[in-house]
């Protein structure tokens, strides 16, 4: 074995083979070309929950399905990786989404952003609100800015400022839908800081809106700039992007690590190749660990274990994905929208769905439409223990009741993701503080990921990009005597 290889100050572990994960290896790559990168993955495939996979000419999205254009870092990494030209935007069809009121669907009022009504007259026009609730909504341009700085819920924030037809009808479905998680929990400061932000500065959301809505008016669009974009071959084309990049040997799939335990110079890293049921024990300088925060606190109990407890406490959530394709025919109403988003309080099962032929062209062979339908969450929690029959059961009865869908489906395919979706409940930057306190204890540690500082493919990066400028800021730790004395005769000898 080489002395780079002996020696761990020349080595740094990546744990997680997900979007961050894979992010970060690469990025740690061009940084030091020098250095060793291993990154360890469980499972038996790279990517995490991003997974695009082909069947008969449909392009199923296991996972998210696209990324915001307005946040950079994905565009950017897309430049780097030299996909850039495989970005589409989404179809002109799929503008606007429908809601359901009172068992039927119903166009979502127009110029709805960030919450606020940007138009007047689609929410004067909407029947999914009273008039009471619409005069509600509109006197929120009139109420004073919270002084408080405390941390408050969606909910809270919502009933304030839009009252409670407003927040069950409007923003629960859109943006507690964005974490699948209870508005009565989600934390404002950590999940929406921007909407926090806007009622600070601007003393209202609507007034906010209109502000930004006359800015961007002076602004030329560019052509077809869409919300969302995705690469043509589906999201997995961006995991293959990253995967093609990186050297053969770095990444190491279906090796799990149990523990991390600190010694004089840098870390062991101890676990088992579950492809050969062998442990393995190596050691590194450096470790940047891009699994979930309560796959962390497993790997760093015997390490720090008020920061275990810590990570432990970051709640999750679990949902399904269910990709189901009928014939054009089959569907009894125009899909002209994104999608459907189904408020809670009308008792249904599916939390929402996504119109995937509609929104990007070529997810489905011609007279065919594929759908993605979204089940679970904190709401839902029940879902994801259900059957295939069971799922499969649910998911046709209600679209067929929401879309007027006759006949069975030509395919199905349902994923389910279990403890996947952090929950940034009411005090969540309190705990990321915590954590980056304790973290900045244990030299050669960072910890990045969808569990702390932002949840979407977007943010995700940013923060890989982030852990990987601290991890390298850090000097790497001295050798020990005893790591001194062994690495001289391997860097005499011609091996």
């Amino acid at each position: 074995m080489s002395a780079s290889i002996d020696r761990p100050s020349n080595r740094i572990a990546v744990i997680g083979g997900g979007i961050t994960g894979l992010t970060a290896a690469w990025h740690l790559c061009r940084r030091d070309p020098t250095a060793q990168i291993v990154l360890y993955e469980s499972a038996n495939r790279p990517g995490g929950v991003l997974q695009t996979e082909r069947h008969d000419g449909y392009c199923l999205e296991l996972g998210p399905d696209s990324f915001l254009r307005r946040l950079p870092w994905a565009v950017k990494l897309c430049e780097q990786l030299g996909i850039a030209g495989e970005l589409t935007p989404t179809e002109p069809a799929s503008a606007g989404v429908y809601t359901v009121y009172r068992g039927r669907l119903v166009r979502m009022p127009e110029g709805l952003a960030a919450m606020a009504p940007q138009r007047i007259w689609p929410m004067i026009r909407t029947p999914i609100l009273t008039p009471w609730g619409k005069a509600r909504m509109g006197a929120e341009r009139l109420l004073p800015a919270r002084r408080e700085s405390d941390d408050e819920s969606l909910a809270q924030f919502a009933r304030r400022r839009f009252g409670a037809e407003g927040l069950a009808r409007i923003i629960q479905p859109l943006a507690g839908g964005i974490y699948m998680g209870d508005p009565e929990r989600l934390s404002m400061r950590a999940a929406f800081p921007q909407l926090v932000a806007a009622e600070r500065e601007c003393g209202s959301l609507i007034k906010s809106c209109r502000i930004a809505a006359r800015r961007a008016a002076k602004v030329p669009p560019a052509p077809r700039d869409t919300v969302f974009t995705a690469p043509r071959g589906g999201i997995g084309q961006l995991v293959g992007a990253l995967v093609a990049a990186l050297p053969a040997e770095c990444i190491r799939l279906n090796h799990r690590v149990e523990t991390l335990v600190r010694d004089g110079s840098g870390w062991r890293i101890v676990g088992v190749d579950a492809s050969t049921g062998r442990a393995f024990d190596e050691r590194f300088a450096r470790v940047l660990i891009a699994a979930p925060a309560r796959e962390a606190a497993t790997m760093l109990r015997g390490a720090d274990e008020n920061l275990a407890d810590v990570l432990a406490g970051v709640p999750t959530t679990s949902c399904v994905v269910v990709n189901v394709a009928y014939p054009c025919a089959a569907i009894g109403r125009p899909l002209d929208a994104a999608g459907i988003v189904i408020p809670h309080v009308e008792g249904c099962l599916l939390a929402a769905c996504t119109f995937s032929s509609v929104k990007y062209a070529g997810r489905a062979p011609a007279g065919t439409v594929l759908l993605r339908v979204f089940l679970g969450g904190a709401q839902r929690p029940e879902a994801v223990d259900a059957s295939d029959a069971e799922l499969i059961d649910v998911v046709c009865r209600e679209l067929a009741e929401l879309l007027d869908v006759r006949g069975a489906p030509l395919l199905v395919r349902i994923a389910r993701w279990r403890h996947v979706m952090p929950q940034y409940h009411v005090g969540h930057l309190d705990r990321i503080a915590e954590i980056e306190t304790r973290t900045a204890l244990l030299p050669g540690l960072e910890l990045a990921g969808n569990s702390y500082r932002g949840i979407g493919i977007p943010p995700c990066l940013h923060d890989a990009q982030q852990a990987v400028e601290r991890l390298l800021a850090t000097s790497a730790p001295p050798l020990s005597r005893a790591e001194a004395s062994a690495d001289a005769p391997h860097a005499a000898s011609p091996a």
